[in-house]
């Protein structure tokens, strides 16, 4: 069975299609409620857990969105562009 020919658009394209699922699941699990027997400092770590899955979800919407504009720029034109830094302040955002 010959192998096909890896391309960047094409695992690009599958690990945003992964990183999706992860993203739901993640979603799912901050959806759950707090188990209301628990208390003092199982509590405490329950509700670590659930903020720190809700951070792990943000961090990864960032990075598929990034890579979703990796994939728009490589079908585009075939190339990744150099990505811009806009983390400047009001006026350094408008002055370039």
């Amino acid at each position: 069975m010959p192998r096909s020919k890896f391309t960047t658009l094409e695992a690009a394209t599958r690990l945003m299609d992964s990183m999706e699922m992860a993203i739901n699941n993640m979603i799912e699990e901050v959806k759950k409620p707090v188990d209301p027997e628990l208390n003092g400092a199982g509590r405490k770590a329950e509700l670590s857990s659930i903020k720190q899955t809700a951070l792990d979800c943000k961090e990864l919407l960032i990075e598929r969105q990034r890579l979703e504009q990796m994939t728009k720029d490589l079908k585009s034109d075939g190339e990744i562009k150099k990505e811009q830094d806009y983390s400047g302040g009001f006026a350094e955002r408008f002055s370039k």
